[in-house]
């Protein structure tokens, strides 16, 4: 009994902090979405679904729900298709040094904080100085491309930085899952006469389901939030969102909303929208990927 009250006294500051900073907003910021709240406001009035309803109408959250689905879907399954593919080549080498070196050299975008490589990359992107025009010049003697000021473009190069920054935490997970396959199951398939690609579709990726279910899920969950990219590349060339609202996400919309526009209840109300999806989506990825088997 003493042990139990020392363990619930030890975590009790744990369970405050959850609660303070975790449940509390989250609640709070569910009530705010049927709230017409605004920080100078003297009155705050209950709306009910108002909110949700006008969410119907507001032709920049349209494009940004949009904008969010597409970059989201995009680059997730470019990012799986790739990561596991590097991660193959990877665990396919003999020398773990190299393997080591590899990883490692994969895993650096990982460490560099978000909005220094996008001002970065940024600058990359410019007309007149940046690297890919100096390239598309150079190689192909084509024109230099507007790509942070082009609505056709703006988001394709938004999802290449986002791959070249991100890529590098799920090759360390399907490399660690490959490595924990057992090579008496590969050996078995070499004396059947199975080639490495018949040993990746039929022996590798059927086995690393359960990783890919993980992967896949944590993956959506984090782009569908993902907002210091959008912010730090569509302002460097023509303000927040880029032009014509074709770098506006979800979570760029709720940003300004909240504090440019200080519409707080109308901003919460956009927040559970982008919950909701998250939710769903989770779910279907678990329901897609269950997994009865072990070995």
């Amino acid at each position: 009994m003493k042990n139990k009250r020392f363990v619930a006294a030890g975590l009790s500051p744990i369970y405050l902090s959850i609660l303070i900073f975790l449940v509390v907003p989250i609640f709070w910021g569910l009530g705010l979405a049927f709230t017409n709240y605004k920080p100078l406001a003297k009155q705050v009035d209950f709306v009910g679904i108002d909110n949700f309803i006008k969410l119907l109408g507001d032709k920049v959250f349209n494009v940004a729900l949009k904008n969010t689905l597409t970059f989201t879907f995009v680059t997730v399954a470019i990012n799986i298709v790739l990561t596991l593919l590097v991660a193959q080549f990877i665990s396919a080498l003999k020398s773990n040094k190299l393997r080591s070196l590899l990883r490692a050299a994969f895993f650096l975008p990982c460490v560099a904080p978000l909005v220094a490589a996008s001002t970065v990359w940024g600058q990359m992107y410019s007309v007149k100085y940046g690297l890919f025009n100096h390239l598309l010049d150079v190689l192909f003697h084509m024109p230099p491309q507007k790509w942070l000021g082009d609505p056709a473009t703006v988001l394709p190069a938004i999802i290449i930085f986002t791959l070249w920054a991100d890529i590098g935490f799920n090759i360390i997970i399907f490399s660690a899952g490959m490595d924990g396959i057992p090579h008496d199951i590969y050996e078995a398939a070499s004396i059947d006469g199975s080639g490495k690609i018949a040993k990746f579709f039929r022996i590798t990726l059927p086995l690393l389901k359960r990783t890919i279910c993980f992967v896949v899920t944590m993956t959506l969950i984090s782009h569908f939030q993902m907002f210091a990219q959008f912010e730090v590349l569509t302002r460097t060339a023509s303000g927040s969102g880029g032009p014509a609202n074709a770098g506006m996400v979800l979570t760029l919309s709720i940003f300004k909303t909240a504090f440019k526009y200080k519409q707080m209840g109308y901003a919460s109300a956009m927040a559970i929208v982008l919950f909701v999806i998250i939710f769903i989506c989770s779910l279907i990825s678990q329901r897609l990927n269950r997994i009865d088997w072990s070995y």
